[in-house]
C-alpha cells in the first residue's frame, strides 16, 4: 500500500513540470498532504495519540487545507490564474523532471545503508529537485511560494527516510518549517494584491 502511495507522489511531482494553471498547482499541494498523511501514517512504528495529532496537523490540517486555501486566495487577490508566460515550456521540464528522478535514483542507491531507506530518499530528492526547478525555471512568484512548499515536502520525506518511528523532535521541526511556510504565505502572498505581476517583472 505505501509503495502505491510513494509512486503516485512521484506521479504529482512529474505534473507539476507540466500543468500550465496554477490552480492545478493548487490541487496537487493539496493532494500530496493527503498521500504524506498516509504515507506517514502506515510508516509508523508504534502509532500513539501524539504521533497521530501531529501527523495530522503536519499534512492533513496544514499542507491539505491551510495552505491549499491560503494559494486559492494569492491567486484570486492577484489575479493571476496561468503560469506566466516566460516559463520554460512544459516539454522540457518533463524532460527535466525525469532526469531529476533518474539522477535522485542514482545518488540515493550511492548513499544507501542500512539507516536509510533508499526509496524514501529516492522520492525526497526528486522532490527537492522538483521545487528547485519550479524556482528556477517559472518567473511568477507564486510559482516559486510552491517550489517552497515542494521544498517542504522533501523535508518531510527526508525525515521518514533517516527514521520511520518519527521522533517527536523530528515531528516538532517539520511543523515548524511548515508554520513558516503558511507565516510566509499569509505575510508575503495575502499582501502583493494587483503588483504581483509587476514584482515579478523586476526579475527580468
Amino acid at each position: 500500500m505505501v509503495i502505491y502511495l510513494i509512486v503516485m507522489f512521484a506521479i504529482t511531482l512529474v505534473y507539476f513540470a507540466s500543468a500550465e494553471r496554477l490552480v492545478t498547482y493548487i490541487r496537487l499541494i493539496g493532494i500530496q498532504g493527503l498521500l504524506l498523511c498516509g504515507v506517514a501514517v502506515l510508516e509508523l512504528t508504534e502509532i500513539n495519540t501524539v504521533n497521530l495529532i501531529f501527523i495530522i496537523a503536519e499534512t492533513i490540517i496544514i499542507k491539505a487545507i491551510v495552505i491549499p486555501y491560503l494559494l486559492r486566495r494569492i491567486t484570486a487577490v492577484s489575479g493571476v490564474t496561468k503560469v506566466h508566460r516566460q516559463a520554460m515550456p512544459g516539454f522540457y521540464l518533463v524532460i527535466l523532471s525525469v532526469a531529476a528522478l533518474l539522477a535522485s535514483l542514482i545518488l540515493s542507491w550511492s548513499l544507501r545503508n542500512p539507516y536509510v531507506n533508499v526509496i524514501y530518499m529516492t522520492i525526497a530528492l526528486f522532490c527537492l529537485f522538483t521545487g528547485l526547478l519550479l524556482i528556477v525555471t517559472h518567473r511568477l512568484i507564486i510559482s516559486h511560494l510552491t517550489g517552497f512548499l515542494i521544498l517542504e515536502n522533501a523535508v518531510f520525506l527526508f525525515s521518514i527516510a533517516v527514521g520511520n518511528e518519527m521522533p517527536m523532535l523530528i515531528n516538532i521541526g517539520i511543523l515548524l518549517d511548515i508554520f513558516v511556510g503558511v507565516l510566509i504565505l499569509g505575510f508575503f502572498g495575502l499582501r502583493l494584491k494587483p503588483h504581483t505581476n509587476e514584482l515579478t517583472l523586476l526579475k527580468d
